[in-house]
Protein backbone atom coordinates (compact mmCIF):
# COMPACT_ATOMS: atom_id res chain seq x y z
CA UNK A 1 0.00 0.00 0.00
CA UNK A 2 1.44 3.37 -1.03
CA UNK A 3 1.97 5.93 1.66
CA UNK A 4 -0.31 8.94 1.28
CA UNK A 5 1.66 12.10 0.48
CA UNK A 6 0.96 15.02 2.79
CA UNK A 7 1.88 18.60 2.20
CA UNK A 8 1.97 21.53 4.63
CA UNK A 9 0.52 24.81 3.44
CA UNK A 10 0.27 28.20 5.10
CA UNK A 11 -3.18 29.82 5.22
CA UNK A 12 -4.85 32.74 6.95
CA UNK A 13 -6.10 30.13 9.40
CA UNK A 14 -2.55 29.01 10.17
CA UNK A 15 -0.52 26.07 8.95
CA UNK A 16 -2.55 23.16 7.63
CA UNK A 17 -1.69 19.72 6.33
CA UNK A 18 -3.40 18.43 3.21
CA UNK A 19 -3.12 15.19 1.32
CA UNK A 20 -2.19 15.18 -2.35
CA UNK A 21 -5.62 13.76 -3.20
CA UNK A 22 -7.20 16.76 -1.43
CA UNK A 23 -6.03 19.16 -4.13
CA UNK A 24 -8.66 20.44 -6.55
CA UNK A 25 -7.44 21.44 -10.01
CA UNK A 26 -9.12 24.38 -11.77
CA UNK A 27 -8.13 24.10 -15.48
CA UNK A 28 -9.36 27.66 -16.16
CA UNK A 29 -8.44 29.12 -12.78
CA UNK A 30 -11.07 31.32 -11.15
CA UNK A 31 -12.49 34.58 -12.49
CA UNK A 32 -9.80 37.21 -11.98
CA UNK A 33 -7.35 34.52 -10.85
CA UNK A 34 -6.87 32.59 -14.07
CA UNK A 35 -3.22 31.79 -13.27
CA UNK A 36 -4.09 30.09 -9.96
CA UNK A 37 -5.01 26.47 -10.64
CA UNK A 38 -4.51 24.35 -7.49
CA UNK A 39 -6.67 24.78 -4.41
CA UNK A 40 -7.68 22.85 -1.31
CA UNK A 41 -10.94 23.09 0.61
CA UNK A 42 -10.33 23.58 4.32
CA UNK A 43 -12.74 23.65 7.23
CA UNK A 44 -13.08 27.04 8.87
CA UNK A 45 -14.45 25.56 12.10
CA UNK A 46 -14.68 22.09 13.58
CA UNK A 47 -18.50 22.08 13.67
CA UNK A 48 -21.01 21.72 10.83
CA UNK A 49 -20.39 25.18 9.43
CA UNK A 50 -21.52 25.76 5.83
CA UNK A 51 -18.37 27.89 5.39
CA UNK A 52 -15.07 26.62 3.98
CA UNK A 53 -11.81 28.18 2.86
CA UNK A 54 -10.84 27.60 -0.76
CA UNK A 55 -7.09 27.96 -0.28
CA UNK A 56 -4.65 28.40 -3.15
CA UNK A 57 -1.83 25.88 -2.81
CA UNK A 58 0.81 28.04 -4.50
CA UNK A 59 -0.14 31.41 -2.90
CA UNK A 60 -0.55 31.36 0.92
CA UNK A 61 -2.16 34.82 0.86
CA UNK A 62 -4.96 33.70 -1.43
CA UNK A 63 -7.85 32.03 0.30
CA UNK A 64 -11.49 32.56 -0.60
CA UNK A 65 -14.29 32.11 1.90
CA UNK A 66 -16.92 29.92 0.26
CA UNK A 67 -20.18 28.37 1.41
CA UNK A 68 -22.69 25.72 0.54
CA UNK A 69 -25.49 27.82 -1.00
CA UNK A 70 -28.10 25.17 -0.15
CA UNK A 71 -27.61 25.93 3.55
CA UNK A 72 -29.24 29.31 2.77
CA UNK A 73 -31.33 28.77 -0.40
CA UNK A 74 -32.79 25.35 -1.00
CA UNK A 75 -33.97 26.00 -4.58
CA UNK A 76 -30.68 27.40 -5.95
CA UNK A 77 -30.13 26.00 -9.44
CA UNK A 78 -26.84 26.00 -11.33
CA UNK A 79 -26.89 25.59 -15.10
CA UNK A 80 -23.95 23.75 -16.65
CA UNK A 81 -23.20 23.73 -20.36
CA UNK A 82 -22.00 20.51 -22.00
CA UNK A 83 -18.51 22.01 -22.39
CA UNK A 84 -18.40 22.54 -18.60
CA UNK A 85 -19.59 18.99 -17.92
CA UNK A 86 -16.81 17.67 -20.17
CA UNK A 87 -14.16 19.85 -18.49
CA UNK A 88 -15.35 18.57 -15.11
CA UNK A 89 -15.36 14.95 -16.37
CA UNK A 90 -18.84 14.74 -14.89
CA UNK A 91 -20.54 11.37 -15.25
CA UNK A 92 -23.31 11.69 -12.68
CA UNK A 93 -24.80 14.58 -10.74
CA UNK A 94 -23.84 13.03 -7.39
CA UNK A 95 -20.19 13.84 -8.19
CA UNK A 96 -20.97 17.56 -8.14
CA UNK A 97 -20.48 19.96 -5.23
CA UNK A 98 -21.59 23.58 -5.54
CA UNK A 99 -20.04 26.46 -3.60
CA UNK A 100 -20.45 30.24 -3.71
CA UNK A 101 -18.02 32.93 -2.62
CA UNK A 102 -18.79 34.83 0.57
CA UNK A 103 -18.04 38.45 1.41
CA UNK A 104 -18.01 39.55 5.05
CA UNK A 105 -17.41 43.31 5.37
CA UNK A 106 -14.91 44.22 8.10
CA UNK A 107 -16.68 44.82 11.44
CA UNK A 108 -20.10 44.28 9.80
CA UNK A 109 -20.84 40.54 9.72
CA UNK A 110 -24.55 41.35 9.47
CA UNK A 111 -23.83 42.61 5.91
CA UNK A 112 -22.43 39.26 4.74
CA UNK A 113 -23.30 38.42 1.14
CA UNK A 114 -23.15 35.36 -1.10
CA UNK A 115 -22.27 35.65 -4.80
CA UNK A 116 -24.94 33.54 -6.49
CA UNK A 117 -23.93 34.62 -10.01
CA UNK A 118 -20.48 33.00 -9.90
CA UNK A 119 -20.81 29.55 -8.35
CA UNK A 120 -17.84 27.23 -8.11
CA UNK A 121 -18.63 23.65 -9.10
CA UNK A 122 -16.39 20.75 -8.20
CA UNK A 123 -16.34 17.16 -9.37
CA UNK A 124 -15.59 15.64 -5.97
CA UNK A 125 -14.37 12.35 -7.45
CA UNK A 126 -12.10 13.72 -10.21
CA UNK A 127 -11.05 16.73 -8.03
CA UNK A 128 -11.68 19.19 -10.89
CA UNK A 129 -13.32 22.58 -10.37
CA UNK A 130 -14.75 25.38 -12.48
CA UNK A 131 -16.34 28.72 -11.80
CA UNK A 132 -19.46 28.93 -13.97
CA UNK A 133 -21.14 32.35 -14.24
CA UNK A 134 -24.94 32.26 -14.08
CA UNK A 135 -25.70 35.53 -15.85
CA UNK A 136 -29.06 34.46 -17.31
CA UNK A 137 -30.43 32.96 -14.11
CA UNK A 138 -31.36 36.25 -12.47
CA UNK A 139 -29.33 35.57 -9.32
CA UNK A 140 -27.71 38.52 -7.52
CA UNK A 141 -23.98 38.89 -6.94
CA UNK A 142 -24.70 40.17 -3.41
CA UNK A 143 -27.36 37.94 -1.83
CA UNK A 144 -27.92 38.68 1.87
CA UNK A 145 -28.61 35.45 3.73
CA UNK A 146 -30.80 35.90 6.80
CA UNK A 147 -29.00 33.71 9.36
CA UNK A 148 -25.26 34.19 8.87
Amino acid sequence: MAKERKQRIITRLGEREISSDGIIYFPRGLIGLEDKREFALLSVKEDDSPFLLLQCITDPGLGLLVADPYAFIENYDVKLENIDKKALKLEKIKQLAVLVTVTIPQNKPENTTLNLQGPIVINTEARIGLQVPQTDAGYPTHFHPIDV
